[in-house]
């Protein structure tokens, strides 16, 4: 399946679009995290908690989801393919793992904290706050460098596959060359007859 031209700069927008909303939603998670962490202020520190339940509870997932939908759909619909090429690989993986992580650790975890700041208790483990955050951004700036660099070359399936293709194209240019041959020589009987 290949995408056309139209389609495959539409769904290009839609995926640096998504994934740089992931990458900045994660630095403003950070902030507010480094925010309810260093301050002694109550209100400051609920006020930060409650807005990254809210980033979390309605912007993290579909913005993840949109990501690694998105970028499926590339892989699939382009010549770089899935499991060809390490780095494309490399990413989906991540990217999955990331949007585990957020759905299943980076909520809930927000979650409970601006549970406990609600009821008028003090964050026990500040640092599970921020931890997550980092991580994710950290593995979110990866994947934007190995999107521009693309490094690592092609995979094992992604060697065979090309492999498959240049002998696929040279039989297929000695087929074209010997009915082009046969032509010309056909030509060449009927004139000298």
């Amino acid at each position: 399946m290949k995408l056309r031209r139209p389609a495959r700069r539409a769904t290009l927008v839609v995926h640096v679009a998504a994934s740089a909303g992931w990458l900045g939603l994660t630095l403003g998670l950070v902030a507010l995290a480094a925010a309810a962490i260093t301050t002694d202020s109550a209100p400051t520190i609920e006020a930060s908690v409650r807005s990254m339940k809210v980033f979390t509870d309605w912007l993290v997932l579909p913005l993840a989801f949109l990501t690694l939908l998105s970028g499926v759909l590339l892989s699939l619909g382009t010549p770089w393919g899935l499991a060809q090429h390490r780095w494309v690989y490399t990413k989906f993986w991540l990217t999955l793992v990331t949007v585990t992580a957020s759905t299943f650790a980076l909520r809930p975890g927000v979650n409970d904290a601006a549970a406990t700041v609600s009821a008028g208790e003090q964050l026990a483990d500040s640092t599970d706050l921020i931890a997550g955050p980092i991580v994710s951004m950290s593995a979110y700036l990866f994947m934007m460098v190995i999107s521009v660099l693309k490094p690592w070359g092609l995979t094992r399936r992604g060697r065979r596959l090309r492999a498959a293709h240049r002998t696929d194209q040279k039989q297929l240019g000695q087929k074209q060359r010997a009915s082009t041959h046969k032509k010309v020589d056909a030509e060449v009987m009927r004139q000298t007859a």
